[in-house]
Order: C-alpha cells, then sequence, then structure tokens
C-alpha cells in the first residue's frame, strides 16, 4: 500500500508543515524532526519560492527569512536526505509548478527518490496538467496529490478517480473557523469525493488550533496544519522546536 495512505490507517492522520530552511537550514531540520516526534502521521516540506500565490502571510514571510538565507531547491534534497536519515515517517514537499518545471520533471522527481521523498503537492497544477508530470513521478515512486475544491459533481469524480495517496480538500473557512457554511461545504465535497473512492481525505486551511483540528476531523479522514506551526516558528525563531513538538501532541490528542 501507497506509504502515504497507510498514514490514515485506523487513525485520523495529522499532516505538519514547515517551510524548508526557515529560519535556516539547520533550525528548519530540528523544526522539521519537532513535527514527526510530536506525532505527525505526515511531513509537508515547504520549497520557498518567490511568489507564493496560495499562501497566507505567515508562510510568505517564511518562505523570505529561507530565500534570505540562502535556501535552494538543490538544498531541498539535502535537508530531505538529513531528515530521512533520521525518522521514517511519509515525507512530502509542496511547491509551485514554476520550480519543478525549472528544475526538470525527470531530474526533480530523481532526486525525490533519492532523498527519500514519499509525495508532491502542487497547488497550481491544474488537473488536467497533471499528466505532464505524471510519468515522471511514478517512473520515481512519488506520489503526486490531488487538489479538491468545492465543484461540480463531475469534475469532483474525476480528480476522486484518479487519486492516490490521499486528497487535499481545499476548505473556506474564515479566521473565524468552521462557520456552518464552510462545514456544510466540506460535507458536501467529501460526501461527494467518498462516492467515487476510498482514498483518504485531508483538510488544507484554517486549521489553527487542536479544537478547530478536532471540529474538522469529525468530517474528513485528516487535517492539515501550516502556517499555526510556522507562525511558532515567527514567534520563537531558533526556540520553536519544543514548541512544535508540544503543538503537534495537542493536535495528536484533539483528533483521536
Amino acid at each position: 500500500m501507497n506509504k502515504l495512505r497507510e498514514a490514515f490507517n485506523n487513525k485520523k492522520a495529522v499532516i505538519g508543515f514547515m517551510t524548508a530552511g526557515d529560519p535556516t537550514f539547520e533550525d528548519s531540520i530540528k523544526n522539521i524532526l519537532a513535527l514527526a516526534q510530536g506525532g505527525a502521521d505526515i511531513i509537508e516540506i515547504g520549497i520557498p519560492f518567490s511568489d507564493p500565490i496560495a499562501e497566507g502571510p505567515v508562510i510568505q514571510k517564511a518562505n523570505i527569512r529561507a530565500l534570505s538565507n540562502g535556501m535552494t531547491t538543490d538544498r531541498i534534497f539535502e535537508l530531505v536526505g538529513r531528515v530521512r536519515e533520521q525518522i521514517d515517517t511519509p515525507i512530502m514537499l509542496i511547491t509551485y509548478l514554476n520550480p519543478v518545471f525549472k528544475y526538470g520533471y525527470e531530474r526533480f522527481f530523481a532526486d525525490c527518490e533519492k532523498a527519500g521523498v514519499d509525495g508532491i503537492f502542487v497547488p497550481d497544477m491544474p488537473f488536467e496538467e497533471r499528466p505532464e508530470a505524471a510519468d515522471y513521478a511514478k517512473a520515481h515512486g512519488i506520489t503526486i496529490i490531488p487538489l479538491i475544491a468545492p465543484a461540480e459533481e463531475e469534475r469532483i469524480k474525476a480528480i476522486a478517480e484518479s487519486a492516490e495517496g490521499f486528497i487535499y480538500v481545499a476548505s473556506a473557512m474564515s479566521e473565524a473557523g468552521l462557520t456552518e457554511q464552510s462545514k456544510s461545504e466540506l460535507k458536501y465535497v467529501i460526501e461527494t469525493t467518498r462516492k467515487y473512492t476510498d482514498v483518504p481525505t485531508a483538510v488544507w486551511f484554517g486549521i489553527h488550533s487542536p479544537k478547530e483540528a478536532k471540529r474538522v476531523a469529525e468530517i474528513a479522514d485528516g487535517v492539515i496544519v501550516e502556517s499555526a506551526a510556522v507562525d511558532l516558528v515567527t514567534k520563537h525563531g531558533d526556540k520553536a522546536a519544543p514548541y512544535i513538538e508540544e503543538f503537534l501532541e495537542q493536535l495528536k490528542t484533539a483528533v483521536g
């Protein structure tokens, strides 16, 4: 079975995120390991990019810090390799299509395999353009994780039926959290997705606390926590690791 999918076996999965190289290369390794020590079922490592259109201000600032400290796509694979030596938690990269395209599909996915990456999520890659990279990813054992947002059932069906690993479900949560409207939209997308696949779903966007994670996990198979974890780096700098570990422990306890 796909290693990313296995992370959802008999439990609600907590997926934690850190930006590679934030605030420094070595500090980000410590912070990523803290996610694992806190119980993250999957670890996302973000490749810093100068124009992160799908990110909020917290992760945008993390990207700037990482790039300012010399983080590059080449060094991502060095960083993942260092992390992989110490943990066996599934690791996936989050990036925009431009860095992958410029690096070269074959080279990028080959380096993913060598470093120990299990999957990749590219938020600005349209479903229709996925085949452009899919063969390279498959050849190197890398799962491309799809994104499903509120849409017509036929589109949800097409994405769900081709999904592997797990599925990102984009939420419409506000800063106020899970409103009745956003909860209804999430339930529609997840219930429709489950009509066409048994691949697990994990909710992306808007989860900032254990309480919110618990509410979302009642609907989905997993929760993705990004800016709330990165904000601990913003607040605590090179001393963030223990706070990250404690936060992940709280999330794991909340979702059960």
